[in-house]
């Protein structure tokens, strides 16, 4: 997992561990606003915007999604990275396409000339989501959590479905706090296991893994969504990590203690989700396969869950 120095690409894995073992995510270091003030340095508007994604990515993925569920595929245009990373990270080269970009929009190879487009002497990793600014040829934010509030609300002049509003303000500290407790033990709590370096940092983020899930079953008994009897944001949030659980968290980041269709509630809760209109044809299992699995070798087979089967919530 290489990065940018100072514009330059350089393979040398950047990928950050303490002293101790333990993964440590960096910030994402552009976190400008997309909003309805049409005097702002970003104002919403139509065409005005392109998204970078990569659909396999969990991050990435929830862009992919609350696009869909807002319906701005006409407003907010996306070009889609290629499933694995590359030697110079995440990648539009189709290599079924004699090398060809799957870019349409630039016809970049990599993602890094997205990143160095916007600034030259950019130093850091180079991630998805990207909110990219047409107008101004630059990068407007790429931290998930972000842009799945501007794509909330932002847009909602131009969205086949504004009246939709996953963060209504009267939910709003209920979401934030789970939102905070979901992240930090789960959604990154998987890769703070498989990325961890010891013995003992792998143990630490594994069972807080577990713990957060046997929370979410317990809170789940009780209701049929995380803050009451309304999908909001919490809930897409922690959907994009358990639609990956089986698939990749327990094999591949050893996060083995228990598997997502051992819990009763909540896997019947993400079928519910994923039933939801305009969800499924979000869902690429391939190209989740080939982001974990591709680094590891063969492309496995299963798990062959039935998210089709009813939920009875």
């Amino acid at each position: 997992m290489g990065q940018l120095v100072a514009g330059q690409w350089t393979d040398e894995d950047q990928r950050g561990v303490d002293a101790h073992g333990r993964f440590v995510r960096p910030d994402s270091p552009w976190r400008r606003w997309v909003t309805t003030d049409a005097d702002a340095e970003f104002p919403a508007a139509a065409g005005r915007y392109h998204l970078y994604v990569n659909v396999g990515c969990p991050w990435a993925y929830r862009a992919v999604l609350y696009r869909a569920l807002k319906g701005l595929e006409d407003v907010i245009s996306m070009s889609c990275t290629a499933p694995g990373m590359g030697r110079e990270g995440w990648t539009f080269l189709d290599p079924d396409s004699d090398g060809a970009s799957r870019d349409d929009f630039t016809g970049h190879a990599h993602m890094h000339q997205v990143y160095s487009a916007a600034d030259g002497d950019f130093t850091g990793r180079v991630t998805v989501p990207v909110l990219w600014d047409r107008e101004r040829q630059t990068i407007v934010n790429n931290e998930s959590s972000e842009i799945i509030r501007m794509l909330n609300s932002a847009f909602d002049a131009w969205a086949a479905h504004p009246d939709i509003d996953y963060y209504p303000e009267p939910l709003r500290p209920e979401i934030d706090a789970i939102n905070e407790r979901v992240y930090a033990a789960l959604n990154n709590g998987v890769y703070r296991a498989g990325f961890a370096r010891s013995q003992s940092a792998y143990e630490a983020a594994c069972r807080e893994v577990f713990a957060e899930l046997d929370a979410c079953e317990a809170r789940l008994s009780r209701q049929r969504y995380l803050v009451g009897e309304r999908i909001t944001e919490a809930d897409w949030r922690l959907f994009s990590t358990l639609l990956r659980f089986d698939l990749a968290y327990y094999p591949v980041f050893r996060c083995n203690l228990r598997r997502l269709v051992d819990y009763p509630n909540l896997w019947a809760y993400a079928r519910d989700l994923y039933q939801q209109p305009r969800v499924a044809e979000t869902v690429d299992w391939d190209a989740f396969k080939g982001i974990y699995w591709s680094r590891v070798g063969m492309i496995p087979l299963g798990p062959d869950d039935d998210w089709h089967a009813p939920h009875g919530r």
